[in-house]
């Protein structure tokens, strides 16, 4: 039951809860981090929709040929170039500045002395040159525009009071007119810096923003321990914890930008804070998972553990003869009917026990003793001893008086005798059984006198083969008494036992009588009989015992006709 539980309920409740963490955890992950990255290039796209608004604007000047001409005229007075400033520079200042509100301020740097350097007209004196954005485009020589941020430039409001700002701007030559190129004229748009800053405080992302140009220096960032506006400041040189997740959203195909991007770092468990929010409850389900059922199955197991126990213990009284049932109430399960039958069954075993193991019992000892007696009886009546003894005593009267041919006889017939009656040696060699086969057929020689020719041919590496005893004699004795006793003119029994490889044959032919076609079956018809042999001798009782000893490792053939003789081969596997 415990392994049970542990394999059917524990593991897979926590498997499956692990398994459901680890999903959601995922899952939750995965959505932050689309969350996180859509909200960068959400960031990417409206800081580039700003900029192009500044450049589209800068387009508007670069190609204007009136504007470009009165930046080319020269001014015989400055109430001349007053009039042409009110009539058309003033007046496109005003439409379109209201329309870009990102744009915080546009002024147009001048080499033509002829003009005043104000109301968005600036002068590009020496200083201005040595600006890094002026040092940028000289670099460049496009007639593209720059994204540039400016540090602590001269920014002029309507009322001429100079500020000091970190600001955006988009700048460009303004050269477009071949034309009108007499002096350089530069084009600097800048951008509101609360814009800005408003683009990068996203809600949706909470992590850092670093604003990164093409030269891998950070130019904005929301990272309170980069002071990015008194020094630059490389991405790479800064250090982020192991568990920083990086995002970035890079500018392809716009000139202006090109090498910027935007890079979003949140740390990980920033990503996870909503799954850790809910690892309490994740906890709290599993512990309820686990323990609800843990309780149930232990409530269920101590029942079947207490009632197996008892049934158990009662068994081992039952092998001690102590027949008691079990006292306990009625259950309906499987493990009550279980204690029921057990108790059914102990008093039907006691009850037969007492009323007929004991009686059988004592039957069986009377009947024990009365077959004790009889064959006591017996023994006494017929013992092999006095046998021998008698036998041994008329061989001895025979050679006194000189018979030796019926004292050998007397002897063959003792050792054949002798033989037969020690069965504690169920096996003897080849040679052994030739001396048995030997010692009968001088006994019938000395019956049928020169009716009876015999001869034997062992093998000798078949003679210390075992088999078992008097396996080859009957067939002898069947040949002699059955094949030539009939004879009036006598007949020849040839034995042959030879070695072939892991089998011994015995072979056995006379020139007998013979036997016709229903004797031999009858014969064959012993090796599929499975009746018990019972009181049966001969060729039958060896068949039987050949079954028995060797079952289908054997082979039993017999060729015989009717005044033909017999012969007869036997295989069996050499021991």
């Amino acid at each position: 039951m415990l392994i049970l539980y542990i394999f059917s309920v524990f593991l897979p409740i926590v498997l499956t809860n692990v398994i459901f963490y680890n999903v959601t955890t995922n899952n939750v992950k995965n959505q932050r981090m689309k969350d996180i990255s859509r909200a960068v290039e959400q960031i990417n796209n409206e800081f580039r929709s700003e900029i192009e608004d500044a450049v589209t604007l800068s387009w508007v000047f670069y190609t204007d040929y009136n504007l470009n001409q009165i930046l080319e005229t020269d001014y015989q007075e400055p109430a001349d170039y007053i009039e042409a400033y009110d009539s058309y520079f003033r007046r496109i200042l005003n439409s379109y500045t209201p329309v870009y509100t990102s744009v915080q301020n546009i002024k147009i740097y001048v080499e033509n002395p002829t003009m005043l350097h104000s109301g968005g007209i600036g002068f590009l004196s020496n200083e201005v040159k040595q600006s890094d954005w002026y040092q940028l485009l000289e670099e460049r020589k496009s007639s593209h525009p720059i994204f540039i941020r400016t540090q602590q430039e001269d920014i002029y409001s309507n009322n001429d009071k100079a500020a000091n700002h970190d600001t955006f701007s988009v700048i460009r030559e303004m050269n477009y007119y071949e034309s009108l190129n007499q002096w350089k004229k530069y084009l600097k748009i800048d951008l509101k810096t609360n814009s800005i800053e408003q683009i990068f405080r996203n809600l949706n992302l909470q992590g850092t923003i670093y604003l990164v140009n093409d030269k891998g220096l950070i130019e904005y960032t929301t990272d309170k321990a980069v002071d990015w506006r008194k020094e630059s400041v490389a991405y790479q040189s800064l250090e982020f914890p192991s568990d920083s997740i990086e995002f970035k959203a890079e500018y392809s195909y716009v000139s202006y930008l090109e090498g910027w991007r935007i890079i979003g770092t949140i740390s990980e468990e920033e990503v996870l804070k909503e799954v850790r929010q809910s690892r309490e409850f994740v906890i709290g389900l599993a512990c309820i998972n686990i323990i609800i059922p843990t309780l149930i199955i232990l409530w269920i197991t101590h029942s079947l553990n207490v009632r197996l126990v008892q049934i158990l213990r009662h068994m081992k009284k039952v092998k001690n003869q102590n027949f008691d049932t079990i006292k306990q109430g009625e259950y309906l399960d499987e493990i009550g009917q279980l204690t029921s039958e057990f108790n059914r069954m102990t008093i039907q075993v006691k009850s037969l026990i007492d009323d007929v193991y004991v009686a059988d019992i004592q039957t069986k000892s009377l009947e024990l003793e009365r077959r004790k007696a009889q064959l006591n009886a017996l023994q006494s009546q017929i013992n092999p001893h006095f046998l021998f003894n008698a036998l041994e005593t008329i061989r001895m009267r025979s050679l006194i008086k000189d018979e030796t041919e019926t004292a050998k006889i007397i002897h063959n017939m003792a050792k054949i005798f002798r033989t037969s009656l020690t069965w504690g040696k169920d096996r003897v060699a080849v040679s052994e059984e030739m001396e048995f086969i030997v010692c009968f057929l001088e006994i019938q020689k000395y019956r049928f006198e020169d009716r009876l020719h015999y001869q034997i041919h062992i093998d000798p590496s078949a003679r210390a083969c075992t088999i078992p005893k008097m396996m080859f004699l009957p067939f002898v004795e069947n040949a002699s008494i059955h094949g030539i006793e009939p004879l009036k003119h006598g007949g020849r029994i040839d034995v042959r036992i030879e070695r072939e490889d892991s089998e011994l044959v015995f072979s056995i032919r006379d020139n007998g009588i013979g036997m016709d076609e229903e004797k031999v079956k009858q014969f064959y018809g012993y090796l599929e009989s499975e009746e018990e042999i019972g009181e049966r001798v001969g060729v039958q009782n060896v068949i039987y015992r050949m079954k028995l000893i060797y079952g289908d490792r054997f082979q039993f053939l017999i060729e015989s006709g009717l005044g033909q003789g017999t012969f007869i081969r036997l295989r069996v596997p050499v021991d």
